[in-house]
């Protein structure tokens, strides 16, 4: 049988700052909600004002950090123990690279009260993936000078489109078996006196990929390690700590420049990209937004804080 999916797709810029928060930029934390799912990419302090700023809630599935440097995983600590006062019981995994378990022990150490769930820690490396319902989480190794990872959050393919008028010549009635025959089953019906099997194969078109979402975390360009994983994606959040005329220092310290990020994603096959994790030098995204349309063809963003984006499904397979 076949799942038809209409799940909603909804991308939240919760912290968008380099590695020094600014008035207007809190540390790197972004959160996708799939459904009724929930994760985290990232979280840096103050991650649970963005939260409750955005309206999202507290209700997280799992935590994906990319790498351990501290503006990129201290919220975490906070965010524990308001889980705990407010009485969860489900586990909560927090995924990452290298030292993922040493970080796990350490917050629980850190957290001088009692933890009322179970904080899990799981370690991932390039190609490693983690299966949820209706899509995966897959991991990709970066750049930046120490164990770190990028991650693609890709759906399941959904089925193709249905023939409506080729079920109606060849017999089927509008009703209910049209919608069997769109979930994947082979439905018999009778024509001309005989019985006959219409198989869903013969009324629908082919397979339509799921939305995809990459997230780089800090890093210098990886292309070929993302396309091992993905190719195409309706967004990538990527590195833009400095625009193209700081390229010396972005390759001294492991970032990215917006030109950069631009070739990446046009790499990639990317439909959109989203500029984040701004060096605090920086008091206007136009340099980076016009850098980065040099090097990729479609939409370019640079998100506030608290912005939101939903991801529609597309209209054919590209």
């Amino acid at each position: 049988m076949v799942l038809i999916s209409g799940e909603t797709l909804h991308v939240y810029f919760l912290g968008t700052a380099g590695a020094l928060p600014t008035p207007m930029r809190n540390p790197p934390c972004f959160m996708v909600k799939r459904g009724s799912d929930t994760l985290l990419f990232d979280c840096g302090e103050g991650s649970q004002q963005q939260m409750m700023r955005a309206r999202t809630g507290f209700l997280v599935d799992a935590i994906f950090i990319t790498h351990w440097h501290a503006d990129h995983f201290l919220g975490i600590i906070g965010l524990v123990q308001t889980l705990s006062f407010m009485g969860r019981r489900e586990p909560l995994p927090v995924y990452g690279p290298e030292w993922v378990h040493e970080a796990v022990s350490g917050i629980r150490s850190l957290s001088r009260f009692n933890i009322k769930f179970d904080l899990q820690s799981v370690a991932l490396k390039h190609g490693s993936s983690v299966r949820f319902d209706g899509y995966t989480v897959r991991a990709f190794e970066t750049s930046h000078g120490l164990s770190s990872v990028g991650y693609v959050l890709e759906e399941d393919s959904r089925p193709g489109r249905f023939n409506r008028e080729k079920a109606i010549e060849l017999g089927v009635r509008p009703g209910p078996l049209f919608g069997r025959l769109q979930r994947g089953d082979t439905v018999r019906i009778t024509r001309d006196g005989a019985e006959l099997a219409v198989h869903s194969h013969q009324v629908m078109g082919p397979p339509r990929p799921g939305r995809r979402v990459i997230y780089t975390g800090d890093t210098r360009p990886v292309t070929g390690n993302i396309l091992e994983i993905c190719r195409g994606a309706d967004l990538i959040i990527h590195d833009s700590t400095y625009d193209d005329e700081s390229l010396d220092r972005a390759r001294e310290v492991f970032h990215s420049t917006a030109g950069e990020a631009g070739m990446v994603a046009e790499a990639v096959g990317a439909r959109m990209l989203a500029l984040v994790h701004m060096s605090s030098r920086y008091t206007s995204t136009a340099s980076h937004i016009r850098d980065a349309e040099k090097r990729f063809g479609g939409r370019v963003i640079a998100p506030s804080d608290l912005e939101m984006i939903e991801i529609p499904f597309r209209d054919n397979g590209d």
